[in-house]
């Protein structure tokens, strides 16, 4: 049976009857400006674009689902991870940090990895990374560190020079340099690279009971990554490699899928742990609280409309729903108000209010109006009120910390170095030659001996031979570096 073709419109719904010629005054005439139709789409073509995103503006993404394969009521009282079988509908979003909109995928960076929970509390967000760690634990320090990463001022280039002076004054990223410039630093797929939440959280469970959790996505198709050289030619033919590969994966059915594990630690023990677990350069070890599997997350539909599904979606660590909380971490405590702003900023004040970031419960609350909203009907907008509107939840209540100190602006004087050392000396030695290759590629384009041997005492307090050999391959003396 004929399908019928559906007519062409204007943006108000009229017929438009020639969408290949202009309105002219005669046949070689100039164009009228009456031509409304004409103007409706030139005028609409200028607005096309919106802001991309400041940090992770090259991405793809897939909708799926996470199913509890282990109930974990006993920990939170979030419903999401509650009673074996259930599952919650979720959209993903993976990304590059640094790079613009049309960057290569195949760049070495770190890569984002973000999953919008769609659960009958709202909706929850875990916005991570493929990597445990990051390169600052201070929110004052993001901005600078993301102008290090970018273009330079004056030449509009990306600056080894920039990104490497930066790290090399910043010893608490030299952590997550190392896991950088190791093998995990290009991602052979979105598919096949672990996920992390990174920060730690906390969960509440419905005694009142807090613990301390971070989570890990362990990707079911094995971690695979690309060389140098591969990585390069891949960029040379197709910059769009890793977003072409996950969805042409989903739409032959083979679905990628995530075992999804948390670490869960006792609220007092987490307080006097041997590491700060609130300081985001450094991981909780598994051999002290191992991993443990909550479920299953799969990935089985691709965007319909990738501008309004994945463009327009929003991600923000503030998305919490009952049972999950913040911790101390500084640099999450920056990003519960720079994501939502940043939304603000490049999708509108009623961002929430598009469908892919839409809740699937109703809303009900005292906003109003701004541009684009989808008010909510004629109901009372102020509160307390007498009309029967909105009535708080008490039991959404967030449980607070133990907090004492006088206010001020503290330096962490703290060893930054020991992680980077232990990630080291577990990597097998042709992943440690790879490492140390990787580091001279890039560190060995910087035009300051002065940045180099910054970086390379780094290493070198990280672990005596990775520093020995990485300055060796830079032709440094090993006095240059010894402290």
């Amino acid at each position: 049976m004929a399908t019928m073709t559906e007519h062409l419109t204007t943006n108000e719904g009229q017929p438009w009857s020639d969408n290949q010629h202009s309105q002219t005054a005669g046949q070689r005439g100039p164009v009228l400006i009456q031509d409304y139709q004409l103007l409706e789409k030139l005028a609409h073509f200028n607005r096309e674009r919106i802001p991309e995103r400041v940090v992770h503006a090259k991405g793809a993404g897939a909708k799926g689902y996470f199913k509890v394969t282990r109930d974990m009521s006993a920990y939170t009282k979030a419903a999401v991870f509650s009673g074996v079988g259930k599952q919650t509908p979720l959209i993903t979003r993976f990304s590059q940090v640094a790079g613009e909109a049309g960057y290569p995928d195949t760049y070495r960076d770190v890569r984002g990895f973000a999953v919008k929970f769609y659960t009958e509390a709202g909706n929850y967000d875990i916005v991570g990374n493929n990597t445990p760690v990051f390169f600052v634990n201070d929110p004052l320090k993001f901005p600078d560190f993301i102008h290090s990463q970018k273009r330079d001022p004056r030449t509009h280039a990306r600056s080894q020079d920039m990104q490497w002076d930066f790290w090399s004054l910043s010893p608490e990223s030299v952590h997550q340099v190392t896991i950088l410039m190791s093998d995990r630093g290009i991602p052979a797929s979105y598919r096949m690279m672990h996920g992390y939440g990174s920060h730690t959280f906390k969960w509440v469970n419905a005694a009142g009971e807090q613990f301390w959790v971070k989570y890990h996505f362990k990707t079911n198709q094995g971690v695979h990554n690309l060389s140098n050289e591969l990585a390069a030619k891949l960029a040379g033919q197709d910059t769009d490699y890793l977003q072409n590969d996950l969805f042409n994966a989903i739409e032959q059915k083979d679905n990628p899928s995530w075992t999804v594990a948390v670490q869960i630690v006792p609220y007092e023990e987490g307080l006097n742990y041997k590491y700060d677990i609130f300081d985001v350069t450094k991981v909780i070890s598994q051999k002290d609280y191992p991993l443990i599997e909550i479920g299953q997350m799969v990935l089985d539909e691709n965007p319909t409309n990738n501008f309004e599904d994945i463009e327009e979606l929003a991600f923000s660590p503030a998305n919490l729903v009952p049972g999950i909380e913040a911790s101390p971490d500084k640099l999450l405590q920056g990003r519960l108000f720079g994501y939502k702003d940043a939304e603000r900023y490049r999708l509108g004040a009623n961002y929430e209010q598009l469908p892919v970031n839409r809740p699937q419960v109703a809303v009900h609350n005292y906003a109003r109006d701004g541009a684009m909203a989808q008010n909510q009907a004629s109901g009372v907008n102020y509160e307390p009120n007498s009309s029967d509107g909105s009535t708080e939840v008490p039991t959404a209540q967030v449980h607070g910390d133990q907090l004492t100190g006088k206010t001020g602006h503290y330096a962490v004087n703290d060893d930054y170095y020991a992680a980077a050392g232990r990630l080291y000396r577990l990597l097998s030695a042709a992943e440690q030659t790879r490492l140390i290759d990787n580091i001279v590629m890039n560190l060995g384009q910087v035009t300051k001996p002065a940045i180099q041997i910054r970086e390379v005492r780094q290493f070198y307090q990280a672990d005596p031979e990775y520093g020995q050999r990485v300055a060796s391959g830079l032709g440094l003396a090993l006095e240059q570096i010894k402290i």
